[in-house]
């Protein structure tokens, strides 16, 4: 059984970082294509970043230059260093992985059979 738990959320004010973690247990880490996605109250869960199996990132444009994404593969990890942190990135974050993602379809929140419990990021002064 595949489990994700996310951490390292919380508030922070506008134009700080903050760095999440997330812990892929029970799969094949090394095949996955993992990452992030966000939803804001009111709003559509989508794409902030992902690697795949390759270390191949995919960003949101709106994270582009601010956030990064990495993979540990000996401790099933995957990071989002998040800097520079605006309030309309105040949402809950989910950690997501897959083995079976097509590449042109890697921004679809459906396409992830497996996500963690969320955890909040809430910027604000």
């Amino acid at each position: 059984q595949v489990r994700l738990v996310e951490s390292g959320g919380g508030l922070v004010r506008p134009g700080g970082s903050l760095r999440l973690a997330c812990e892929v247990s029970g799969g094949a880490f090394m095949r996955y294509t993992t990452g992030w996605f966000r939803q804001a109250p009111g709003k559509e869960r989508e794409l902030v970043a992902v690697t795949n199996q390759y270390r191949q990132p995919t960003y949101a444009d709106f994270v582009r230059g601010r956030f990064t994404i990495s993979r540990e593969s000996a401790k099933n990890m995957v990071y989002l260093q998040m800097n520079s942190l605006k309030p309309e990135d105040t949402a809950v974050y989910y950690c997501v992985a897959d083995a079976n993602i097509i590449f042109s379809s890697r921004h679809m929140a459906a396409q992830y059979d497996y996500w963690g419990q969320g955890t909040q990021v809430t910027v604000s002064s």
